[in-house]
């Protein structure tokens, strides 16, 4: 049986609220937690977009939960030495519940010092090579690097966890799932997806951890709900626009052409808890271990009670 975390929108939410949110989330039952890593948001309605390291710090103080990122990009715009030494004091603060979630990111955060953006073949490349340095980084001693992408000379982390952080890989089509297999220590997918899970697990991740995401706008109607849902609108682009877009004003234009309908489809707005322990259940029927759900909009605390009373008990017991 799949089970529930929260997911932390960074993008929407500043720091305050972010551990507040988190601390009634583990009040109401959810088990994990969930946080994005971004620069921007994807729309300037989301309005927020805090430095996600100086937020785990506080979360690890204020909730005994579980945290993963959900996903750190640890190849433009910030390098992976940097990526390293962050996520193991994130595994010091954390008392070892911590996952460092890696993925090849977005234009919309990357670009902003001025690099270029890679081809998808030379992102992964870059990824595997991250992942690399940080791992070597994570066993101790001096580090000396020199690589395709990343050098590190003399480098040695002082602040270690126990044991080094589980290093989950994201995955939106099957190539970058069957790199997850073979690299990571677990998958972390955007859509309850089998033939994500099954490529990764083929690829050598059997018998490890999925987790996904799932955005959902509770409201006290409807078509509430979808108005409200609107400000992630982002989420219902097709094929690689997402990835591609530099600006949040590039994706306004684009979700301009987004009508309420392919909103109403994408996430379960309104109070139907039907329609939320449904879509709970193509996760996990898909073979997703840990879901993380996001509520969309100021809603949060009618979200949180009828989570806690109605939804949470068909997966929890």
């Amino acid at each position: 049986m799949v089970r529930i975390g929260y997911f932390l929108a960074t993008e929407e939410f500043g720091p305050d609220e972010l551990v507040r949110q988190a601390r009634r989330a583990e009040q109401a039952g959810f088990q994990a937690l969930w946080i994005s890593d971004h620069f921007h948001p994807w729309l300037d309605e989301q309005g927020n977009s805090p430095f996600v390291w100086s937020v785990i710090g506080a979360l690890s103080q204020a909730t005994s939960l579980p945290i993963a990122t959900a996903v750190t990009c640890p190849m433009i715009r910030i390098h992976p030495a940097i990526v390293a030494q962050a996520a193991a004091t994130a595994g010091v603060q954390t008392g070892g519940k911590f996952v460092l979630g890696l993925g090849t990111g977005e234009a919309l955060n990357e670009h902003v010092l001025g690099d270029r953006w890679p081809a998808p073949p030379v992102r992964q490349e870059m990824l595997e090579e991250a992942i690399d340095v940080i791992r070597t980084l994570h066993r101790g001693g001096y580090v000396h690097h020199h690589g395709t992408q990343y050098t590190v000379e003399n480098a040695r982390l002082y602040t270690l966890p126990e044991e080094p952080v589980p290093i989950y890989v994201s995955a939106f089509g099957p190539k970058a799932a069957r790199l997850a297999g073979r690299i990571g220590e677990g998958l972390c997918l955007p859509k309850p997806d089998a033939d994500l899970v099954s490529a990764f697990q083929e690829a050598g991740g059997k018998g490890r951890t999925v987790q996904a995401g799932m955005k959902v706008c509770w409201a006290d109607s409807e078509q509430a709900g979808v108005e409200q849902a609107r400000t992630w609108a982002n989420e219902t682009l097709p094929g690689p626009l997402a990835v591609n877009l530099p600006t949040p004003k590039d994706f306004r234009q684009a979700v301009g052409l987004v009508g309420d309908d392919a909103v109403r489809e994408s996430f379960a707005c309104g109070p139907d808890v039907e329609r939320h322990v449904r879509e709970v259940q193509t996760f996990d029927e898909a073979g997703v271990d840990e879901l993380y759900v996001q509520q969309i909009g100021p809603e949060q605390e009618k979200f949180f009670e009828a989570w806690q009373q109605n939804v949470l008990p068909h997966f929890h017991g």
